[in-house]
């Protein structure tokens, strides 16, 4: 049975859905070396100790063990991606990107397995994106090294522990960053149009991420050459700066950019000092936080200046998310939209380009 799934391969996170099976799988983009380690307690859930040997003729590596997601986010020697790093070819994003479909492949509902049986198989079309910018140049390419056999076994993985997927990916449909947020906002599950302003308009988008910020003008679903852009520009610059900022006032160092995202989201901003009792990182955040909305707003008064003739601009992406408060404030009198569940528009706009792609190929065929 071929899955249909939508996989949005962020520089944060690795979101994903597979059509049929509700919650995404949501997976931090963080990888370590992975080695034999000493389990004392095992962890509740297999998405807290994602340790895996990953084999893809796609990688440099062939095969090698990683540590995946939140147990390398408090990894020493973990690495995240940095504004040099392009998703269509790191081996980072693949490496976090299979693992995904592997432990989706295993926790979802799927054939019974027979007694002593450790490989499985599974095979999937998925829906994708790039940003503005990198998808002229790089979506073939993009789509060369998704597509093909891959292997990832679970091993000291709670509840996962020994079992290996072969993953066939049959097709793998590239679309726009943004562009695929607003496909979702304007169409229902069936593909059918749910809101007509959305899908018949002239519409902006600025979809922020870690790395970067796409600015795609979609009229009537089809995608503006001239006056789409993206931007060099993410959270992920900022997030460091407050990790090295926290780390000269008060010594406290965040492992990660994962682990500082998590404690800002928990409006949890007190942190322990060593034997000096608490400090508080907020006005090191709305610092720099209220340095990128500002930035942001200046880039989108830009474009919309650019093209008066968009009808409304929808600040979308993870980045969206952190920064609206502060996005608001300095947006004073431009009236800018978002949305519930920002950061995971793109990744059901995934699934049902997915779903459109396939539907007029069968129709094709016919």
């Amino acid at each position: 049975m071929i899955r249909l799934a939508g996989i949005d391969i962020g520089n944060d996170s690795v979101k994903l859905v597979v059509n049929g099976q509700g919650e995404p799988t949501i997976i931090p983009n963080v990888v370590s070396p992975g080695y034999e380690r000493l389990v004392l307690q095992e962890e509740d859930s297999p998405l807290k100790a994602l340790d895996v040997m990953v084999y893809s003729p796609k990688l440099r590596k062939k095969s090698a063990r990683y540590f995946v997601g939140l147990i390398a986010s408090e990894d020493p020697d973990n690495s995240e991606q940095e504004e040099t790093d392009n998703k269509a070819t790191s081996d980072q994003s693949l490496i976090v990107a299979l693992t995904a479909l592997a432990y989706a492949s295993v926790t979802g509902p799927s054939v019974p397995r027979e007694p002593g049986q450790t490989t499985e198989e599974a095979e999937y079309v998925i829906g994708t994106g790039l940003p503005v910018r990198a998808y002229a140049r790089y979506h073939q390419t993009f789509e060369e090294r998704l597509v093909g056999e891959h292997e990832v076994t679970f091993l000291s993985t709670p509840k996962l522990r020994g079992r290996t997927v072969r993953l066939f990916i049959r097709r793998a449909i590239v679309s726009v960053e943004g562009a695929a947020a607003l496909f979702n906002m304007a169409t229902h599950d069936n593909l059918q149009v749910r809101d007509e302003e959305l899908y018949y308009g002239c519409i902006g988008i600025c979809e922020m991420g870690a790395l970067t910020t796409d600015f795609p003008v979609v009229n009537r679903m089809s995608i503006d050459n001239q006056f789409s852009t993206g931007e060099q520009l993410g959270l992920a610059s900022y997030l460091d700066s407050i990790v090295r900022d926290v780390e000269d006032q008060f010594g406290y160092r965040f492992p990660s950019r994962t682990k500082l995202v998590q404690r800002i989201r928990r409006n949890e901003y007190l942190i322990q000092r060593v034997g000096e009792g608490q400090a508080d990182i907020r006005p090191i955040v709305d610092a720099y936080f209220n340095r990128a909305a500002q930035k942001i707003v200046d880039l989108i008064r830009k474009r919309w200046k650019k093209y008066p003739d968009i009808q409304c601009f929808y600040v979308l992406g993870g980045g969206a998310a952190a920064l609206k408060p502060y996005i608001l404030e300095a947006a004073d009198t431009m009236r800018l939209r978002f949305v519930e569940n920002s950061e995971l528009q793109n990744v059901y706009g995934y699934l049902k380009l997915a779903k459109n792609k396939m539907s007029q190929l069968e129709a094709g065929s016919l």
